[in-house]
């Protein structure tokens, strides 16, 4: 039985089809290798496979740092400041409007992974693949990437150089970090909103 109706996959798929070429050709494809905007393709896989273990991944994944990001941009709308950073390029003219608007994406992926889930379960592993697909796109990004991308804050956390440890070994450090400080919280997080908000299956 199709949990997740045709139209909701072909909305998203347009989305992609808009998406992705867009920052292919103004961001570059290392661009990708971010954590959140890598998880827009697991959630493409998710929403055409009905995948509760991909959906779940992505849900405890990116859960705290859609958040974050909601946080900064919210500062820099309301009173010109960046609690955090990140988000300064949102605000910055000499980036076309509507390539900027292609970025609220990390607005609402959370609540469409939230009904994602609901639909199809949530897989208590989820969190577990995370930490495995950072582990490739970590040191990926630095590979791959630049300084001046700071692809997943290898280089520069929060926008404080990072010089204690080799990039790449830094990117290999942070994985464990991460899976501590940002996929488990995320996964408890999921599961006591799923608590107040039944899925359809359980999973996992």
């Amino acid at each position: 039985m199709n949990r997740i109706p045709l139209s909701a996959k072909l909305l998203y798929t347009a989305w992609m089809a808009v998406w992705v070429p867009a920052y292919w050709l103004h961001n570059g494809p290392s661009n990708f290798l971010w954590i959140c905007d890598f998880a827009n393709w697991a959630l493409f896989l998710a929403i055409w496979l009905e995948s509760a273990l991909l959906a779940s991944a992505q849900l405890a994944g990116i859960f705290l740092i859609q958040l974050v990001w909601a946080v900064d941009f919210a500062g820099g709308l309301l009173f010109g400041v960046h609690p955090v950073g990140g988000t300064e390029y949102m605000f910055d003219p000499a980036k076309p409007l509507w390539l900027r608007g292609l970025s609220l994406f990390h607005l609402w992926t959370v609540p469409l992974l939230v009904w994602l889930v609901r639909q199809v379960g949530y897989d208590r592993r989820g969190w577990r693949l995370q930490t495995a697909i950072a582990g490739v796109l970590f040191p990926l990004g630095v590979m791959a990437g630049t300084p001046e991308q700071n692809l997943n804050w290898m280089y520069a956390p929060f926008g404080l150089p990072q010089t204690v440890l080799d990039p790449l070994l830094f990117a290999i450090v942070a994985v464990p970090l991460a899976a501590v400080l940002l996929f488990l919280p995320g996964d408890w997080i999921a599961r006591w909103l799923l608590l107040r908000w039944p899925v359809h299956r359980a999973a996992g």
